[in-house]
C-alpha cells in the first residue's frame, strides 16, 4: 500500500518536533497505522536545518498555499498558529478534499464551527488533539474513552505559564511581576504575555473541552475570563493557611439551567491531586457519572510533547482514510445534528464559594459591619482570619472564606463593603471550588 503524504505548515517548535518524531519513529508508526506516513512538502519562512535531520529530502518553500494546493498531499498539518492565514489555509485544504490536523486552539475555539461544517460537507476529517494540553490525550479521552458517560463537570490547569507563576509565588514567596519576568526569560511566557496571564489561552482550550464534554457548539465569546495579575504573594500565603492553593483554572459544569464556562484564579483544597500539579505542567480533572473522577496529567506544551499529539492525530486520520465518513468519530464527540443549544450561564448566575481579602481600619465594630452586610445578602461565612496590623499601621487585613453563593449576591455585597468608610481600597475576591469527587 502506498504511503500517505503529509504537508506540513510550519517548521517551528511544534512543526520541527512533528517532523523529527514522525521520522524517528517511522517503523513503529507503520506498525500502528498499517501503512507508511511521510512528510513530502513543508512551508516555513525560516528554519534551522541542523535541528531537522533529513529535511533536505523533502520540498520546503515559503508558500503555505503551495502545500495546501499540492495534489500529492493527502493530509495538511497546520502548525503556524493564530487566526489568519490559518483559517484560510485550513478551509482551502478542506475545499481541496484534504484531511487536516491542527494544534491551533485559537483557530478551533473561534472558527471551529465553520471548519467542522465545511469538513462534514467534504467528507474529510479535522483532528485537533494537540490544541488542548499539549501531549495529554484529553480530547480522545473525553470524546472516546468517556463516551458512555454523562460529564458532570471538568476543570483544568491548561496554561503552563500561569501555573509556573503561581507555583513560584507559593514555593518561594515571590511577587507576580518578578516571576513573570523570569518566565519570559525562560521562554515560558511571550514578550507580550497577555494571552497566558489574562486567561485567553486557557479560555480557547476550555471552549473546546466544554464542547466535546457537553455536546454544545463552540462558544468562545461566552467564556468568562479573568487573569492572575491581581494575585499577591499574601493571597497565596493566606490560602495556604486555610489549607488551599490558588490555581488558574478553566472550569465548566452542567448546571440545572445551563452550562458554566469560566476561567479564573481559584482556591482548591491542597489535598486534591490537581492542587499539587506544579510548574509548567498541565492537568485536567473530569467528573463523569459512570466512571467518577479521572485525572489526566502531563506536559502541556513543548516541541515533542505536542508533536506526540499531532502525530497521533495523523495516525488516526490514516487509519480511517478508507472508512465511510458517517462511521468516523464526530469532531465534537456528538453527531453534528445532535449538538445542543443549552444556554451558557452568565457569570452573575454562577454559584461558587469565595475567598475575600479586605483592608480595614483597626477599630471595634468594623468586622461586625462587614459580617452584617454579608449576612443580609444571604452569604454564610465559613472561616475568618484577622491579622495583626503591621508596626505603626492603622489598617489590618481581614481574610474570609464563604460558603457557596450566587455571584450576583456577592457582587452586591462587595459593593456595600467597599462603600464603608472603614474599608480601604477594593476587596480582593477569588473564587473557591472544593472539587468534591464523591
Amino acid at each position: 500500500m502506498n504511503p500517505v503524504n503529509v504537508g506540513l505548515l510550519g517548521l517551528g517548535t511544534v512543526g520541527g518536533g512533528t517532523f523529527n518524531v514522525l521520522n524517528r519513529n517511522a517503523a513503529e508508526i507503520v506498525r500502528r497505522a498499517g501503512r507508511g506516513i511521510q512528510i513530502t512538502h513543508a512551508a516555513a519562512r525560516e528554519y534551522d536545518p541542523q535541528r531537522l535531520p533529513g529535511i533536505e529530502s523533502i520540498t520546503v518553500s515559503s508558500d503555505a498555499f503551495a502545500v495546501v494546493d499540492d495534489p500529492a498531499v493527502d493530509i495538511v498539518v497546520e502548525l503556524i498558529g493564530g487566526y489568519e492565514p490559518a483559517r484560510e489555509l485550513v478551509l482551502k485544504a478542506i475545499a481541496n478534499g484534504k484531511h487536516v490536523v491542527t494544534a491551533n486552539k485559537a483557530l478551533i475555539a473561534l472558527h471551529g464551527n465553520e471548519i467542522f461544517a465545511a469538513a462534514q460537507d467534504k467528507g474529510v476529517m479535522v483532528a485537533f488533539e494537540a490544541a488542548v494540553a499539549g501531549g495529554i490525550p484529553i480530547i480522545k479521552a473525553i470524546r472516546e474513552g468517556l463516551a458512555a458517560n454523562q460529564i458532570e463537570w471538568l476543570t483544568g490547569i491548561i496554561n503552563g505559564t500561569g501555573n509556573f507563576i503561581l507555583t513560584e509565588m507559593r514555593d518561594k514567596g515571590r511577587d507576580f511581576d518578578d516571576v513573570l519576568k523570569e518566565a519570559q526569560q525562560l521562554g515560558y511566557a511571550e514578550a507580550d504575555p497577555t494571552f497566558d496571564i489574562e486567561g485567553i489561552d486557557a479560555a480557547h482550550k476550555l471552549t473546546i473541552l466544554a464542547s466535546i464534554a457537553f455536546g454544545i457548539p463552540l462558544q468562545f465569546d461566552k467564556v468568562y475570563t479573568e487573569g492572575i495579575g491581581h494575585i499577591t504573594r499574601e493571597d497565596v500565603a493566606y490560602a495556604e493557611q486555610f489549607g488551599y492553593r490558588i490555581k488558574h483554572l478553566g472550569f465548566t459544569r452542567r448546571a440545572a439551567d445551563g452550562i458554566e464556562l469560566r476561567v479564573h484564579p481559584t482556591l482548591i483544597p491542597e489535598r486534591r491531586l490537581i492542587a499539587n500539579v506544579d510548574g509548567v505542567m498541565n492537568a485536567v480533572l473530569v467528573k463523569a457519572d459512570a466512571v467518577g473522577p479521572t485525572l489526566y496529567y502531563g506536559a502541556g506544551a513543548g516541541s515533542e510533547p505536542t508533536a506526540s499529539a499531532v502525530v497521533a492525530d495523523i495516525i488516526d486520520v490514516v487509519r480511517t482514510l478508507t472508512a465511510d465518513p458517517e462511521n468516523r468519530v464526530p469532531h465534537l464527540a456528538f453527531q453534528p445534528q445532535a449538538l445542543s443549544d443549552v444556554p451558557i450561564l452568565a457569570m452573575d448566575d454562577v454559584e461558587t464559594a469565595y475567598y475575600l481579602r479586605l483592608l480595614a481600619t483597626d477599630k471595634p465594630g468594623v468586622l461586625s459591619d462587614v459580617t452584617r452586610i454579608l449576612g443580609d445578602a444571604g452569604i454564610s461565612i465559613e472561616a475568618i482570619l484577622q491579622k495583626e496590623p503591621a508596626a505603626g499601621a492603622a489598617e489590618v487585613p481581614i481574610i474570609m472564606l464563604t460558603h457557596t453563593v450566587r455571584e450576583r449576591q456577592m457582587n452586591a455585597a462587595i459593593g456595600q463593603i467597599e462603600s464603608l468608610g472603614s474599608i480601604h481600597g477594593a476587596v480582593t475576591r477569588i473564587r473557591l471550588e472544593h472539587l468534591d469527587c464523591d
